[in-house]
């Protein structure tokens, strides 16, 4: 089950990550009123069959999860925009890639909190596979301004290798400052 809206977010990027994709590209924007974002990914993408499929949450790829027969990541997805007063939209191309898009209604009682989107983009680049992550930024809900872009590449020129402790500590405070800086220059 997924308890925000990160939830949800982290559970489709994860399928960009594994779909054999060079660049998976995530943009998440936010306003007072709604929460949106956008996963795109250069992968394997989808026939309209396997569309059709991916959105049935009683199928899942069997190649990708073997031995599971329910995949529920997208349906948990589409029920949790729907009952928000959301949308979501899904565009794949076989051998191109996929987009998938949803957005949320942050007014409406039924709208999971947003949840931790620092610590969640910190999980995204530690995901095998992609050679890229790009993660675009923007919240301006009448307090905050924040815009900002962090790629995978720059961040482990920067950091160094993932697996050492001391710079996943940093990648985690980075990010989290990135969320609250413009909250500081106003102090």
């Amino acid at each position: 089950m997924h308890f925000t809206l990160s939830d949800l977010l982290m559970d489709i990027t994860q399928n960009a990550a594994e779909s054999g994709a060079d660049l998976v590209e995530v943009d998440v924007q936010e306003t007072e009123k709604e929460f949106r974002f956008v996963i795109k990914d250069n992968g394997k993408g989808m026939s309209k069959e396997e569309l059709r499929l991916a959105i049935d949450p009683f199928h899942t790829d069997g190649q990708k999860h073997p031995g599971r027969k329910v995949g529920l990541g997208i349906p948990f997805l589409i029920q949790t925009a729907n009952q928000s007063a959301g949308g979501w939209d899904f565009v794949s191309e076989k051998n191109t890639g996929t987009t998938v898009t949803a957005w949320f209604d942050k007014q409406n009682v039924d709208t999971p909190p947003v949840g931790d989107l620092p610590g969640m983009f910190r999980t995204l680049f530690l995901f095998p596979g992609p050679k890229e992550v790009l993660v675009r930024r923007k919240l301006h809900d009448g307090v905050r301004n924040i815009e900002y872009e962090a790629r995978k590449s720059e961040l482990l020129d920067v950091l160094g290798d993932f697996e050492d402790v001391s710079s996943l500590m940093l990648l985690n405070r980075y990010l989290h400052s990135m969320e609250d800086d413009n909250e500081e220059d106003e102090g």
